[in-house]
């Protein structure tokens, strides 16, 4: 009974995770190009209108996101189905400026933010002594949808209006994700746990840190300013994946094939990464999560060639897998369980934050007639200097226990 409920959580993480495409750079930056045309609008003011929605989506997830400590999952999912739905139907109806930045701010709160921040919570909390592996199955969704639908997308856009592509999108979203949550976590409480094995049984001792109180913590700050670089930069790449194989000459598809390569090795990751964290846990594993990250901006910034493409995505692929498993399994470990929920939604926000402020530096620096190479090195600069902090403080990421009376 309670192994087949632990299989249900985990595929309520995959089709979340999935289905939290729609709202992932990656995917609305394959219709960048057809917004531009029909807006007429530059780089830059796409990557601005993108950054501020972005941006204000944050903010709300700071509030709504920590909701789901206090409300039963099936509810909270309900909802944010919903807020899914007709977030993809709005986009649909894109005719102005105004419409697209309303449209953006939804879907980047309701896909990239709620929907992977509910998958990743309720695997957190329920799971403790497999979490690892748990968070790895469960990422697998978004690396399935991110090998899937560039091609998908291609092929669509040139069979048909965009615009139609997101009308259907939205009808998927309502018909389907109602009924599987509905069978898959209808019986997941607040307090529902995987079972532990005795010797495990001081993992559940550790201090259960509220939201203030990791807020005063000076190793948060390094730990996310690692988890940062990611969200930043890579969707700073794939938002203007259109200004890279112009600037480097390749042809109109190889980013979306050299997506295979990077769905391909950052599923790898993530399975390697789950099995990893359940043996070595994430608190010693984060030091290597960017390093890929760091090869692959030293990778666009040096070579031309078409195959580049493909080594720098696979690379970013790598650190991506690593990253999805470790940006919830971390905070759980330091931080607890308890107000996870809480926790997760800061973090959450901060990780759309930062592609906020990636989507709007790339599109200035873009607009002030930087090249794609002198933007690779800022941005290696960056995740050097996140991987320094964090190669001095690596010794001090044990979690605090309660001790007994």
């Amino acid at each position: 009974m309670f192994k087949s409920l632990s299989l249900k959580v985990i595929l309520f993480g995959f089709i979340f995770t999935f289905f939290s495409s729609f709202g992932q750079s990656f995917f609305l930056g394959l219709f960048n190009s057809s917004i531009q045309k029909e807006l007429l609008i530059s780089h830059g003011q796409f990557g601005s209108i993108y950054a501020i929605a972005t941006l204000l989506s944050s903010f709300l997830l700071i509030w709504v996101g920590k909701k789901i400590d206090d409300m039963h999952i099936l509810k909270f999912s309900t909802l944010v189905v919903l807020l899914l739905s007709i977030s993809c139907f709005i986009f649909s109806k894109i005719s102005s400026i105004t419409f697209l930045f309303f449209a953006i701010f939804l879907m980047r709160f309701s896909g990239q933010g709620l929907m992977s921040h509910t998958a990743t919570t309720t695997i957190s909390r329920f799971f403790n002594k497999s979490r690892g592996k748990a968070l790895s199955i469960s990422w697998f969704g978004l690396s399935s949808a991110e090998f899937i639908l560039p091609i998908l997308m291609i092929y669509l856009i040139s069979i048909m209006d965009w615009k139609n592509i997101w009308l259907y999108i939205s009808l998927l979203v309502i018909v389907f994700l109602p009924i599987a949550s509905f069978f898959l976590v209808k019986e997941i409480k607040l307090d529902s746990r995987e079972t532990v094995e005795k010797k495990l049984k001081k993992h559940n001792d550790i201090k259960q840190w509220n939201r203030l109180e990791v807020l005063k913590d000076y190793r948060f700050y390094i730990i996310s300013s690692n988890m940062m670089a990611m969200p930043w930069i890579v969707t700073g790449f794939f938002v203007f994946q259109s200004f890279i194989l112009s600037s480097k000459n390749w042809g109109p598809y190889i980013i979306a094939q050299s997506f295979m390569v990077y769905s391909v090795l950052s599923v790898l990751t993530l399975f390697i990464s789950g099995f990893l964290v359940d043996k070595f846990t994430s608190r010693k594993i984060i030091v290597f999560m960017n390093v890929p990250l760091l090869l692959a901006s030293f990778v666009l910034y040096k070579f031309n060639t078409p195959l580049s493409s493909f080594v720098f995505l696979g690379l970013i692929g790598i650190s991506n897998g690593f990253a999805n498993v470790l940006g919830s399994s971390t905070w759980a470990e330091i931080y607890g369980v308890r107000y996870i929920g809480s926790i997760k939604a800061l973090t959450t926000a901060m990780m759309v934050f930062a592609t906020a402020f990636g989507t709007a530096l790339f599109g200035i620096l873009i607009d002030f007639g930087l090249s794609i190479e002198e933007i690779s090195l800022i941005s290696g600069t960056y995740i050097s200097i996140s991987l320094f902090l964090l190669f001095l403080i690596k010794n001090k990421l044990e979690p605090k226990h309660v001790q007994k009376t």
